[in-house]
Protein backbone atom coordinates (compact mmCIF):
# COMPACT_ATOMS: atom_id res chain seq x y z
CA UNK A 1 0.00 0.00 0.00
CA UNK A 2 1.10 3.37 -0.73
CA UNK A 3 1.46 5.79 2.41
CA UNK A 4 2.38 9.44 1.34
CA UNK A 5 1.90 10.63 5.31
CA UNK A 6 4.32 12.39 7.43
CA UNK A 7 4.26 13.13 11.23
CA UNK A 8 3.88 16.67 11.05
CA UNK A 9 4.26 20.16 9.37
CA UNK A 10 8.01 20.35 9.67
CA UNK A 11 8.50 17.03 8.01
CA UNK A 12 6.37 18.07 5.53
CA UNK A 13 7.75 21.22 4.82
CA UNK A 14 11.31 19.19 4.00
CA UNK A 15 13.58 20.87 1.82
CA UNK A 16 11.84 24.46 1.23
CA UNK A 17 14.92 26.91 1.00
CA UNK A 18 15.08 30.50 0.30
CA UNK A 19 14.43 32.08 -3.43
CA UNK A 20 11.79 28.94 -3.81
CA UNK A 21 8.33 29.42 -6.28
CA UNK A 22 5.03 28.26 -4.24
CA UNK A 23 1.74 27.71 -5.15
CA UNK A 24 -0.82 28.17 -1.80
CA UNK A 25 -4.12 27.63 -2.18
CA UNK A 26 -7.47 29.19 -0.41
CA UNK A 27 -9.47 32.45 -1.21
CA UNK A 28 -8.90 34.98 1.10
CA UNK A 29 -8.95 33.25 4.43
CA UNK A 30 -11.17 30.10 2.76
CA UNK A 31 -9.00 26.96 2.29
CA UNK A 32 -5.30 28.31 3.20
CA UNK A 33 -3.08 25.88 4.26
CA UNK A 34 -2.89 27.38 8.05
CA UNK A 35 0.12 24.88 9.18
CA UNK A 36 2.72 25.43 5.81
CA UNK A 37 2.20 29.13 6.41
CA UNK A 38 3.06 29.15 9.85
CA UNK A 39 5.89 26.76 9.68
CA UNK A 40 7.06 29.29 6.59
CA UNK A 41 7.29 31.88 8.74
CA UNK A 42 8.79 30.42 11.79
CA UNK A 43 11.55 28.70 9.69
CA UNK A 44 12.23 32.40 7.65
CA UNK A 45 12.54 31.38 4.55
CA UNK A 46 12.70 34.56 2.29
CA UNK A 47 12.66 35.60 -0.91
CA UNK A 48 9.64 33.61 -2.24
CA UNK A 49 7.69 33.85 -5.06
CA UNK A 50 3.85 33.18 -3.92
CA UNK A 51 1.07 31.97 -5.97
CA UNK A 52 -1.92 32.22 -4.70
CA UNK A 53 -5.04 33.97 -5.50
CA UNK A 54 -4.81 36.92 -3.28
CA UNK A 55 -2.86 37.46 0.31
CA UNK A 56 -5.73 37.61 2.64
CA UNK A 57 -5.58 39.94 5.39
CA UNK A 58 -2.64 41.87 7.25
CA UNK A 59 -2.07 39.39 10.11
CA UNK A 60 -3.26 36.41 9.03
CA UNK A 61 -2.53 33.45 6.46
CA UNK A 62 -0.13 35.21 3.95
CA UNK A 63 -0.32 38.41 5.42
CA UNK A 64 2.39 37.13 7.63
CA UNK A 65 4.81 36.34 5.35
CA UNK A 66 4.45 39.86 3.17
CA UNK A 67 4.59 41.23 7.79
CA UNK A 68 7.95 40.23 7.51
CA UNK A 69 9.25 40.58 4.24
CA UNK A 70 9.54 37.34 3.25
CA UNK A 71 7.84 37.49 -0.09
CA UNK A 72 9.50 38.81 -2.89
CA UNK A 73 7.01 38.35 -5.88
CA UNK A 74 3.25 38.06 -5.77
CA UNK A 75 1.28 36.68 -8.61
CA UNK A 76 -2.03 36.68 -7.89
CA UNK A 77 -5.75 37.74 -9.66
CA UNK A 78 -5.81 40.80 -6.65
CA UNK A 79 -4.70 42.48 -3.91
CA UNK A 80 -8.04 41.99 -1.82
CA UNK A 81 -8.41 43.26 1.89
CA UNK A 82 -4.80 42.98 2.69
CA UNK A 83 -3.44 46.98 3.50
CA UNK A 84 0.54 45.82 3.79
CA UNK A 85 0.16 43.87 0.11
CA UNK A 86 -1.32 46.91 -1.50
CA UNK A 87 1.44 49.20 0.22
CA UNK A 88 4.31 47.13 -0.38
CA UNK A 89 3.13 46.78 -4.26
CA UNK A 90 2.88 50.57 -4.44
CA UNK A 91 6.03 51.49 -3.00
CA UNK A 92 7.99 49.28 -5.08
CA UNK A 93 9.22 46.56 -2.37
CA UNK A 94 7.34 43.64 -3.55
CA UNK A 95 6.57 42.85 -7.33
CA UNK A 96 3.32 41.85 -8.17
CA UNK A 97 2.00 40.12 -11.44
CA UNK A 98 -1.69 40.71 -11.30
CA UNK A 99 -3.30 37.51 -13.39
CA UNK A 100 -7.36 37.53 -14.26
CA UNK A 101 -8.56 34.82 -11.92
CA UNK A 102 -9.42 31.95 -14.46
CA UNK A 103 -6.40 32.44 -16.63
CA UNK A 104 -5.01 32.01 -12.83
CA UNK A 105 -6.91 28.59 -12.38
CA UNK A 106 -6.21 27.78 -15.86
CA UNK A 107 -2.34 27.96 -15.52
CA UNK A 108 -2.40 25.62 -12.40
CA UNK A 109 -4.61 23.56 -14.15
CA UNK A 110 -1.63 23.45 -17.41
CA UNK A 111 1.12 22.66 -14.93
CA UNK A 112 -0.56 19.92 -13.40
CA UNK A 113 -1.90 18.43 -16.69
CA UNK A 114 1.88 18.53 -17.84
CA UNK A 115 0.70 21.41 -20.60
CA UNK A 116 3.44 24.15 -21.04
CA UNK A 117 1.18 26.89 -21.99
CA UNK A 118 -2.42 27.39 -22.77
CA UNK A 119 -4.07 29.94 -25.03
CA UNK A 120 -6.80 32.36 -23.37
CA UNK A 121 -8.74 34.95 -24.73
CA UNK A 122 -8.69 36.98 -21.12
CA UNK A 123 -6.46 40.13 -21.33
CA UNK A 124 -5.95 40.42 -24.88
CA UNK A 125 -5.81 43.89 -25.89
CA UNK A 126 -5.20 45.19 -21.97
CA UNK A 127 -1.85 45.26 -20.67
CA UNK A 128 -1.87 41.37 -19.66
CA UNK A 129 -0.98 40.83 -22.80
CA UNK A 130 1.67 43.04 -23.23
CA UNK A 131 4.74 40.94 -24.67
CA UNK A 132 3.36 37.70 -25.07
CA UNK A 133 1.99 35.69 -27.85
CA UNK A 134 -1.29 36.20 -29.32
CA UNK A 135 -3.41 33.97 -32.23
CA UNK A 136 -6.53 33.96 -33.68
CA UNK A 137 -8.78 31.09 -33.37
CA UNK A 138 -12.62 31.20 -35.26
CA UNK A 139 -12.23 35.00 -35.58
CA UNK A 140 -11.18 35.67 -31.80
CA UNK A 141 -8.07 36.50 -30.37
CA UNK A 142 -6.43 34.63 -28.15
CA UNK A 143 -3.36 35.01 -25.66
CA UNK A 144 -0.25 32.62 -24.84
CA UNK A 145 0.31 31.94 -21.36
CA UNK A 146 2.54 29.71 -19.98
CA UNK A 147 1.88 27.46 -17.08
CA UNK A 148 3.37 27.67 -14.20
CA UNK A 149 6.39 26.32 -12.67
CA UNK A 150 6.62 25.60 -8.43
CA UNK A 151 8.86 24.13 -6.44
CA UNK A 152 6.09 23.20 -3.98
CA UNK A 153 2.10 23.19 -3.60
CA UNK A 154 0.79 23.78 0.09
CA UNK A 155 -2.74 22.75 -0.25
CA UNK A 156 -5.45 22.23 2.47
CA UNK A 157 -8.47 19.54 2.37
CA UNK A 158 -10.81 18.59 4.40
CA UNK A 159 -10.22 14.72 4.61
CA UNK A 160 -7.58 12.53 3.03
CA UNK A 161 -6.34 9.20 3.78
CA UNK A 162 -2.70 7.75 3.74
CA UNK A 163 -2.25 7.47 0.20
CA UNK A 164 -3.18 11.26 -0.60
CA UNK A 165 -6.72 10.91 -1.94
CA UNK A 166 -8.19 14.08 -0.85
CA UNK A 167 -12.08 15.26 -0.57
CA UNK A 168 -12.31 18.86 -0.12
CA UNK A 169 -15.69 21.09 1.86
CA UNK A 170 -17.79 23.54 0.22
CA UNK A 171 -15.75 26.95 -0.64
CA UNK A 172 -12.60 25.92 1.06
CA UNK A 173 -12.59 23.42 -2.56
CA UNK A 174 -11.37 26.78 -4.49
CA UNK A 175 -8.06 27.00 -6.35
CA UNK A 176 -6.47 23.69 -4.04
CA UNK A 177 -7.85 21.25 -6.14
CA UNK A 178 -5.97 22.74 -9.02
CA UNK A 179 -2.69 23.16 -7.61
CA UNK A 180 -2.52 19.11 -6.61
CA UNK A 181 0.44 17.94 -8.64
CA UNK A 182 1.02 21.72 -10.16
CA UNK A 183 4.32 21.52 -8.24
CA UNK A 184 7.44 19.32 -7.87
CA UNK A 185 6.27 18.46 -4.49
CA UNK A 186 2.72 19.12 -3.30
CA UNK A 187 2.13 18.86 0.46
CA UNK A 188 -1.38 18.58 1.68
CA UNK A 189 -2.62 19.31 5.21
CA UNK A 190 -5.93 17.56 6.52
CA UNK A 191 -7.87 18.49 9.26
CA UNK A 192 -9.22 14.17 9.12
CA UNK A 193 -6.58 11.93 7.90
CA UNK A 194 -7.48 8.10 8.05
CA UNK A 195 -6.64 4.91 6.75
CA UNK A 196 -6.29 4.51 2.85
CA UNK A 197 -9.73 2.57 1.48
CA UNK A 198 -11.67 3.94 4.68
CA UNK A 199 -13.32 6.68 2.08
CA UNK A 200 -15.60 6.42 -0.39
CA UNK A 201 -14.23 6.56 -3.68
CA UNK A 202 -17.26 7.79 -5.20
CA UNK A 203 -16.46 10.90 -2.89
CA UNK A 204 -12.87 11.44 -3.77
CA UNK A 205 -12.42 15.15 -5.39
CA UNK A 206 -8.61 14.72 -5.94
CA UNK A 207 -6.61 11.07 -6.07
CA UNK A 208 -3.39 10.10 -4.54
CA UNK A 209 -1.41 10.25 -7.92
CA UNK A 210 -1.05 14.04 -7.51
CA UNK A 211 0.20 14.43 -3.91
CA UNK A 212 3.57 13.53 -2.53
CA UNK A 213 3.05 14.01 1.14
CA UNK A 214 0.12 14.93 3.41
CA UNK A 215 -0.21 15.17 7.32
CA UNK A 216 -3.06 16.02 9.72
CA UNK A 217 -3.07 19.79 10.74
CA UNK A 218 -3.71 21.15 13.65
CA UNK A 219 -5.22 24.47 15.57
CA UNK A 220 -6.97 25.63 13.02
CA UNK A 221 -8.31 28.95 13.20
CA UNK A 222 -10.15 29.03 9.83
CA UNK A 223 -10.98 33.07 10.35
CA UNK A 224 -13.56 34.84 8.51
CA UNK A 225 -12.15 37.79 5.98
CA UNK A 226 -15.26 40.36 6.57
CA UNK A 227 -18.66 39.10 8.65
CA UNK A 228 -21.74 40.87 7.27
CA UNK A 229 -24.89 40.66 9.56
CA UNK A 230 -27.98 41.24 9.07
CA UNK A 231 -29.57 44.53 11.11
CA UNK A 232 -31.92 43.65 13.74
CA UNK A 233 -35.35 44.31 13.13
Amino acid sequence: MIKKTVNNVQEALKGVQNGMTFMLGGFGLCGIPENAITELVQKNIKDITCISNNAGVDDFGLGLLLQKKQIKKMISSYVGENAEFERQMLSGELEVELTPQGTLAAKCQAAQQGFPAIYTPAGYGTEVAMGKETREFDGKMYVLEEAFKADFAFVKAWKGDEAGNLIFKGTARNFNPCMCGAAKVTVVEVEELVPAGELDPNQIHIPGIFVQRIFQGKDYEKRIEQRTVRPKS
